[in-house]
């Protein structure tokens, strides 16, 4: 078996305890927050990152990740055998981090033409755990003995099927990232009115529009069932673990078993919706690219 390296960014919001049961190495994005700057699973957990959100009056700001340090790892990697390099990427439409990596991984060839080293680059089309649970099962597959051909056609299929739906509980954040206009977002806060969006493919849509909290979560749970492919696992991404406990028991009546994991949303969705999210990861109907 080939010595290999499972490389992804932070965007993956992936558990740290579930990153080193599966090995995976993850690059942190850094941002900036009332004049200070900080590097995500280093400086703040998605939980305090939920509640930095809400004591602020600010946008953050994200930091691409940048070719010298996809070059440093690559480096890394070469100088301790490692033969391939498989890096899952967050949307590459959404960030430049994906073309940063392949201008990396050219820089090396062209520095290190000797060097046999494999690379492989696999833009995930999303966020958040949509790529970073795949990542779980591409490592079990490569352990298991798998190609690296074959894992990289497994993510491909896989990422033309999921689909993440999110709700949000305050249009603070939508509103001053633009978004939303500021009457409308103010408006939808006074009359209860909570948006329902797509992350789907990289591009985001507003499905439906529901008034009163209540009925958000059964619109939220009806969309998961009426899309995903019956039988398949699905998984709940929370910014407030106060929505965990109703939100899973909705999901389990509805669907008939309970979400496989239950996670927290980092920062690259955090900073789109806000610190009142909830989102539903789910198995679709695959889509042609």
């Amino acid at each position: 078996m080939k010595k290999y390296v499972i490389l992804t960014d932070s965007a993956c919001d992936l558990p740290q305890e579930m990153a080193d049961q599966h090995h995976i190495d993850i690059l942190c994005f850094k941002l900036a927050l009332d004049g200070e700057g900080y590097t995500e699973r280093v400086d703040f957990t998605p939980e305090e990152f939920s509640e930095m959100l809400r004591k602020t009056d600010s946008m953050p700001t994200t930091s691409q990740i940048t070719t010298y340090e996809f070059l440093d790892k690559f480096e890394q990697y070469a100088s301790e055998g490692v033969e391939e390099v498989l890096y899952v990427s967050i949307n590459a439409t959404g960030s430049s981090t994906n073309s940063n990596a392949h201008a990396a991984a050219a820089q090396f060839r062209e520095e290190n033409p000797d060097s046999s080293m494999r690379i492989e680059i696999v833009d995930s089309h999303s966020y958040s755990v949509t790529y970073g649970m795949e990542l779980c099962f591409a490592s079990e597959k490569l352990a298991a003995g798998e190609s690296l051909d074959s894992v990289v056609a497994y993510l491909h299929d896989r990422f033309a099927r999921l689909e993440l739906v999110l709700t949000a509980y305050t249009l603070k954040v939508i509103r001053r990232s633009g978004r939303v206009s500021a009457a409308a977002a103010i408006a939808g806060d006074l009359l209860g009115i909570r948006p329902i969006f797509t992350l789907i493919d990289g591009e985001s849509q507003v499905v439906k529009k529901v008034r009163g909290d209540k009925q958000v979560m059964t619109a939220m749970v009806n969309h998961c069932k009426n899309r995903m492919t019956p039988g398949t696992p699905y998984y709940l991404g929370v910014t407030n673990h106060k929505y965990e406990a109703d939100y899973a028991a909705a999901l389990e009546k509805s669907i008939g078993y309970p979400p496989a994991h239950i996670f927290h949303l980092g920062s690259a969705v955090c900073s789109n919706t806000g610190p009142e999210a909830v989102g539903i990861l789910f198995e679709g109907e695959k889509r042609e690219r």
